[in-house]
């Protein structure tokens, strides 16, 4: 009796180890977005085009797609004509011209990026029937702002948007509730930047990003209605940059760069199950409940990302860009989950993918923009590490705007659609079985200049 009563201890010592194993798995990061967890659609002009923007990045939101395009927001500061003034004494005083209207001020731009998610699981355990992952409309904010001195070569901004995050749901009866019942990341950044208008033709840009993250979670662990429950968050420093070169007038360059950013998520960890009875030979066991919550912590490195863009304007009412877009999540492998009663190590092995952003707009001469574009999304997780709560695969996203200025307004709205085909999984795991995603969006930004 003693010795079957040690096994089962160790066994259930064993599930909520893994319990908590499982809880950083699904609320850090826990979303199933193409590219690990990063949302690269911050603009509804830009979604519109397929993020192809780097090299275009002609509205406020360039201060995520390539903070040195926010320059091109005013009239040049440049090699400005002087003017003849007489100053006291009856002195003549040289000066700078009477400014434009359009080379200072401020440029706001507010948007909102709302998705839904699907994911078809067809699990291969015996019995076990397909099932969809609960769809729900999420939504993602975004604002930025410029301000520029007059007659400065200087542009200042602020954009406060959301770089990862989202979540997802199983329903509670699937056969994967004891990986995940479910879990979402909520990740914002506020992110100051200087851009530097070197020449006519060539502008160079910096700035950092204060981040803010939060993690919940809910799994379950051996029988319906117990449940293991993980809430944590943290702050990180990182930094931005870009740079834009246009040495023709049909002909842009971008390029843009995130830093890696590491946030340590303090929180705690809750178990709870019913008490429950075990037949021995021995008569009825009764196993008590347990009702426990400890502090927990992990530290999470959220990854650097580049981006390359050209842009093609044959006319001025056509542009074609394409964008090469690289995420680092190589550098999330291991991850040790920190714990009063031991950690417990956490191995994700991702690895490093790219988007391919393809992106076409129109202008027309009423001033509206039509815009279109594609994207293939690379898998950022590999079979051996494969976890049901990121179900990443290749992607193909397929996306569709239309916008337009008029006097001090602006505006766009775009749809986005994306599927991922069906992949298999043969891991010899619960999360065996074969998975197909799809995923609708829309995106609405407005735009005003002050």
């Amino acid at each position: 009796m003693g010795a079957w009563f040690a096994m089962w201890w160790r066994t259930m010592e064993s599930a909520h180890a893994l319990s908590l194993a499982c809880a950083l798995v699904i609320g850090v990061p826990a979303v199933s977005l193409g590219l690990g967890i990063r949302i690269a659609d911050q603009d509804a002009r830009a979604t519109a085009r397929g993020n192809a923007f780097a090299a275009t990045a002609d509205n406020p939101s360039a201060i995520y797609y390539n903070p040195a395009g926010i320059t091109q927001l005013y009239g040049s500061s440049l090699n400005k004509p002087l003017s003849l003034s007489i100053g006291s004494g009856g002195k003549n005083v040289v000066q700078p011209a009477a400014e434009d209207p359009a080379d200072s001020g401020f440029r706001t731009r507010a948007g909102l990026y709302a998705i839904t998610l699907e994911t078809r699981v067809d699990p291969l355990a015996a019995g076990a029937p397909d099932f969809d992952i609960e769809r729900n409309w999420q939504v993602a904010p975004t604002f930025y702002t410029t301000y520029k001195l007059p007659n400065a070569p200087l542009v200042f901004g602020l954009g406060v948007y959301a770089p990862y995050g989202f979540g997802l749901e199983y329903p509670e009866d699937s056969p994967l509730r004891s990986l995940a019942i479910s879990g979402s990341v909520n990740y914002i950044s506020i992110n100051p930047v200087v851009a530097w208008q070197v020449s006519e033709t060539f502008s160079l840009a910096a700035g950092a990003t204060f981040n803010y993250a939060r993690a919940d979670l809910k799994r379950g662990i051996l029988a319906p209605h117990d449940r293991f429950q993980f809430s944590g968050d943290g702050w990180g420093v990182g930094w931005n940059a870009g740079a834009l070169w246009k040495p023709h007038v049909m002909h842009s360059f971008g390029v843009s760069y995130r830093s890696k950013t590491d946030i340590n998520f303090e929180g705690s960890a809750d178990t709870h199950f019913n008490s429950f009875t075990v037949p021995t030979p021995f008569g009825p066991f009764p196993v008590p409940g347990v009702d426990s919550s400890e502090p927990a912590s992990a530290g999470i490195k959220f990854p650097q990302h580049v981006v390359f863009g050209y842009s093609f304007r044959p006319t001025e009412e056509w542009n074609f860009e394409f964008n090469l877009d690289w995420t680092d999540w190589d550098n999330l492998n291991t991850v040790n989950l920190r714990k009063e009663s031991g950690d417990v190590p956490l191995p994700f092995n991702w690895e490093a993918s790219f988007f391919y952003e393809f992106g076409v707009s129109y202008q027309f001469d009423n001033g509206l923009v039509a815009s279109a574009g594609y994207i293939f999304s690379e898998n950022s997780v590999p079979n051996e590490s494969f976890n049901p709560v990121v179900p990443d695969s290749n992607r193909h996203i397929f996306s569709a705007g239309l916008g337009g200025k008029w006097e001090r307004w602006g505006f766009d709205l775009a749809y986005q659609f994306a599927h991922g085909p069906e992949r298999s999984i043969r891991q010899g795991s619960v999360a065996d079985g074969n998975y197909q995603f799809d995923s609708h969006a829309v995106s609405l930004s407005v735009g005003y200049n002050f």
